[in-house]
């Protein structure tokens, strides 16, 4: 009989654990949370003290199950979730679902799955931590009270299942409040100055203007006055520059540089994460701690002299900027640094090795640099040109990590030619370029995370559901979206002749952006109007600290909910009585120049659309409505753009004695031939659209079905043989079956064989 059993929180932990623990030890998983808030309105009693109800949750019953067999043969059962709220929060589940006694539990922590730290946490072991298990409680419980209240008053005010939450709010306004900033933007022009010189060594030497001229017309005075000048070098000034490194990553910076370097998505880098923790690779991947443990310096330094050098390593202690960041945790490290390939898994690898060039990097030298600066005089004006170059003198940190995507080492490699002072320049040329200034940038996935951070808004744990969440729910969008062409003017003074030129570059083009949904700036406006503190920044991170209080067990979880609820509820109750039609958004545009009637812009039923004439015009015809295209926004469409959209449906031609529609519906751009509808694909446009490109669209689907399809059935045409992605499979109507491995010809089933493969798999599917 199995004396012990440790119960982690997912089956890749459970397997590295057996690898340490004796034969008297059994690892069995959790799979993360087993029981939660039970559904409806009375998950909480709030009259008695804020109570919550809980329930096992969805298709844990078995896990519940088998666990409760293997603890009762158990002597002695480890709960070793992880260690923050939400492990210590599993594990006091755990005990009260699995109905352990205080003697019969113990809570073991440990934040690098090693075998040397398993087994001082098996040495050490402790009783749950009740204000943690409070703290984390006392988050679901405000959670599912604010979701609870919020969420019903969206339904009935803006649309039918909307949601609303106490985090995922604040992260939608930032966006959104960002977003409008970027259409307040009002771009300013100036021309920068660039001169170019060829040395005696036919080098090319690059000096830049120190003044930005606001006109065409200053720049062209300023070239002028260079027509016939003499230009000379001036001074030359060398400064000794360092570059120390970062701190090893915390949840949030890990986040960030691997959007940057590695182009991970914020859940895609936690996933990866959480292999590398789960296989022992490196320490737990939830912390706001910026520190290193002795033992983890140590090994460092051994590294660093064995790669690089002795006088590569220096020892550092860094400090953490948050207020509320747990110290006594550590930063997220490799839990072997002599371990240069972690896994065999592309991703995780670039992973890991960013956390290991970054924990290296950490207690490694600065980097020594030596930048020249020379000053080059222009005998015609006191405006002077400054040519800059630097040398990198010793790579310090710069080894192990760059910090920038360009190679920084080879960058700082940027050696000005031999110059002394008081030579004299040949220009080759000189340009005035016209550039703009720039609007607020669009948050990605990282910059969100960083942003929320610096508020305090949020914790390690919740910074990739707050991301994950507020896309699923249709308020954010992550898209690319093409620039747009602009001119600009270009200036070039050569051979003493000043020619001007008009170009074209392009601009404002995103990659993997956030942008915020039209339903995200309603909602929005509608919380911050009635609910100010749910949507106030300062607000959410005083929340934040409160339930560090609680964790710290300086403050009562359900004292402070009874605060908060006490200011909440009341603004819910005088909300309830908001007229809906004060609440929906609706803008007028104008009017139609050919009809007079008003064009509006509002919320329908399935998301924005502009709608051509009201009630108030007094027109017999009924209104028209056309949907807005996927990058226009009811804030910024305008009248013309408007007026666009009620070209379609537009008829294109005839294919096959029948007429080619095209429009825009629910789900995008389509073509309408006969009764049948084909996506129009992202790249073609439906107002240019022509009779050509709709019957290749038309003709290429016919082609795609032709070759999915493998055979019907005459006596019940709802069933078919299809070719998927995965394989052949049975549909019918909207179900799919697949067709089992072991039959190689799908072609020669018979309907009736069909039916006993879906029987069949519908049978295993209920079990």
């Amino acid at each position: 009989m199995v004396k012990n059993l440790v119960i982690v929180e997912s089956p890749a932990k459970a397997k590295t654990l057996e690898r340490y623990l004796g034969s008297n030890y059994q690892v069995a998983s959790s799979n993360g949370h087993i029981r939660d808030l039970i559904k409806g309105n009375n998950a909480i009693n709030i009259e008695e003290g804020f109570l919550p109800s809980y329930e096992i949750s969805p298709g844990k019953e078995r896990v519940v199950q088998h666990l409760k067999k293997l603890a009762i043969g158990s002597d002695c059962v480890y709960l070793a979730s992880d260690d923050d709220r939400e492990g210590e929060s599993i594990s006091w589940h755990l005990k009260e679902t699995l109905g352990l006694k205080d003697n019969q539990v113990q809570r073991i922590v440990f934040r690098e799955i090693t075998k040397m730290a398993v087994l001082n946490a098996l040495k050490q072991p402790r009783a749950i931590d009740s204000a943690l298990v409070d703290s984390q409680q006392a988050r679901r419980v405000l959670d599912r009270l604010v979701g609870y209240d919020l969420s019903p008053l969206l339904w009935k005010k803006i649309k039918p299942g909307l949601s609303a939450g106490r985090v995922q709010s604040v992260a939608v306004r930032m966006v959104v409040e960002r977003e409008r900033a970027i259409d307040r933007f009002v771009s300013t022009a100036h021309f920068a100055v660039s001169a170019f010189f060829i040395l005696p060594t036919q080098q090319l030497l690059k000096a830049d203007g120190t003044k930005k001229f606001k006109t065409a017309e200053e720049a062209f005075a300023f070239l002028e006055q260079c027509q016939e000048a003499i230009f000379s070098i001036k001074a030359l000034d060398t400064k000794a520059l360092k570059r120390s490194p970062s701190p090893p990553f915390i949840t949030s910076t890990l986040q960030q540089e691997a959007s940057r370097k590695l182009g991970y998505s914020v859940n895609r880098t936690m996933v990866l994460a959480q292999q590398l923790y789960e296989t022992g690779k490196i320490s737990y991947m939830r912390t706001d701690s910026v520190n290193l443990s002795k033992e983890a310096i140590q090994s460092i330094s051994e590294t660093v002299s064995t790669i690089y050098g002795a006088t590569y390593f220096q020892a550092r202690a860094y400090t953490t900027k948050s207020s509320t960041a747990q110290e006594a945790h550590e930063a997220i490290r490799p839990t072997d640094f002599a371990l240069k390939v972690a896994s065999s898994h592309k991703d995780e690898q670039r992973l890991y090795e960013l956390i290991w060039r970054r924990a290296i990097a950490s207690q490694m030298a600065d980097a020594q640099i030596e930048k020249t600066i020379a000053t080059v005089q222009i005998s015609t004006t006191e405006q002077p040109l400054i040519a800059t170059g630097e040398v990198l003198k010793f790579e310090g940190f710069l080894k192990a990590y760059l910090h920038d995507q360009v190679d920084e080492a080879e960058d700082c490699k940027t050696m000005l030619p031999p110059l002394h002072i008081g030579q004299e320049l040949v220009l080759e040329k000189i340009l005035a370029r016209e550039r703009f200034s720039n609007p607020p940038a669009r948050y990605t996935e990282a910059t969100l995370v960083r942003d929320l951070e610096e508020k305090e808004i949020g914790r390690p744990s919740t910074y990739a559901p707050i991301i994950a969440t507020i896309q699923k729910r249709g308020y954010i969008k992550l898209e690319s979206r093409e620039g747009f062409p602009r001119a600009y003017k270009l200036l070039t003074l050569q051979n003493k002749l000043i020619h001007t030129e008009t170009l074209t570059e392009i601009v404002r083009a995103e990659k993997q952006k956030l942008f915020p949904t039209d339903m995200a700036a309603v909602v929005n406006d509608f919380l911050v109007k009635h609910f100010s503190d749910v949507t106030d920044y300062n607000f959410t991170a005083h929340v934040e600290k409160e339930l560090d209080k609680i964790a710290q067990g300086t403050k009562i979880w359900n004292q402070m909910l009874k605060e908060f609820y006490n200011s909440f509820y009341p603004k819910v109750q005088a909300t309830a009585d908001i007229d809906r039609t004060m609440v929906n958004y609706t803008r007028l545009l104008g009017k139609d120049p050919a009809t007079n009637a008003s064009l509006i812009v509002r919320l329908g039923k399935y998301g924005p659309l502009v709608q051509l004439g009201i009630e108030e015009d007094g027109r017999e015809e009924p209104p028209r409505f056309a949907g807005l295209q996927a990058n226009q926004r009811m804030e910024t469409i305008t009248l013309e753009e408007a007026l666009e959209l009620f070209k379609l449906p537009r008829l294109v031609g005839t294919f096959e004695t029948l007429p080619l529609m095209v429009n825009i519906g629910r789900f995008g751009p389509y073509i309408k031939h006969g009764s049948l509808f084909y996506s129009i694909p992202k790249t073609d446009d439906p107002f240019t659209m022509n009779e050509q490109n709709a019957i290749a669209i038309i003709e290429a689907k016919r082609k795609v079905d032709a070759e999915k399809l493998i055979k019907t059935f005459p006596e019940d045409p709802s069933i078919q043989i299809l070719n998927g992605r995965w394989g052949a499979y049975i549909k019918n109507d909207k179900k799919h079956t697949r067709i089992p491995k072991d039959i190689t010809d799908p072609k020669s089933l018979s309907l009736k064989e069909c039916l006993n493969i879906m029987e069949n798999s519908l049978k295993s599917k209920n079990k």
